[in-house]
Formats: C-alpha cells, sequence, structure tokens
C-alpha cells in the first residue's frame, strides 16, 4: 500500500494551497480518508475526513476554509485549503481506515494507512 502526499509549498497568508494523495495498492472507495497536520514541537493533530459516501468533518479550526473531496476513479483524495494562516504551518499526511463516524474520525491511531509528511509553510 503507498500513499503519496503531494501539492505542499510556502505561501503568504491569505493565499491557497491544494494537497493531493495518491494511493495504490488497496481498494480506495472502500476506505474513508482523513487529513492530519504536525507542527513542529507539537503533537498531532485532526484536519478533517471524508466518509466512503462523501460526508465530510472538520476540525473548528479549519471550518470554511479547507475543503477534503475524494476521486474514487483516480484513487485520490484532496484537501483543498484557502485562506491560510502561520498557525496552519505543518507537516500534512493523509491517512486511511475502513469506517470513520463523528465520534471517531479525528484519532489518528484509528487508521492503519498513512502517507510521508508534505511540507506546508504560511509566512506573514
Amino acid at each position: 500500500v503507498q500513499l503519496v502526499g503531494s501539492g505542499g509549498g510556502r505561501v503568504q497568508t491569505g493565499d491557497s494551497l491544494r494537497l493531493s494523495c495518491a494511493v495504490s495498492g488497496l481498494t480506495f472507495k472502500n476506505y474513508a480518508w482523513a487529513w492530519f497536520r504536525q507542527a513542529p514541537g507539537k503533537e498531532r493533530e485532526s484536519v478533517g475526513a471524508i466518509r466512503r459516501a462523501g460526508t465530510t468533518f472538520y476540525t473548528d479550526s479549519v471550518k470554511g476554509r479547507f475543503t477534503i473531496s475524494r476521486d474514487n476513479d483516480k484513487d485520490t483524495v484532496y484537501l483543498q485549503m484557502n485562506d491560510l494562516k502561520p498557525e496552519d504551518t505543518a507537516l500534512y499526511y493523509c491517512a486511511a481506515r475502513m469506517m470513520i463516524y463523528s465520534g471517531n474520525w479525528m484519532y489518528p491511531e484509528g487508521y492503519d494507512y498513512w502517507s510521508q509528511g508534505t511540507q506546508v509553510t504560511v509566512s506573514s
């Protein structure tokens, strides 16, 4: 199983980025997908997730700015990030697990597969 993240970079406050996570080695449509992030010296935190049927969940700090989507034909999950802020600076990871619901999507220990980190740096 491979999850390959891409699309990170260095941007200014207020800019946008779209992260991608290309997946191989498993049946993409059978999984729920999530994005997490980890800033230096901090614990990994949830960003958002998307269920197999498309329902999404977001952490409060990104609601209205970030959007998760999935393309079951391309086996890819996306994180569109708008109005970026310096506090969004982190390594971003995508992750997969079979089932998520509103009470469990935010816990990283429940995910089976992880991408390598993709760096996002937002300067003021």
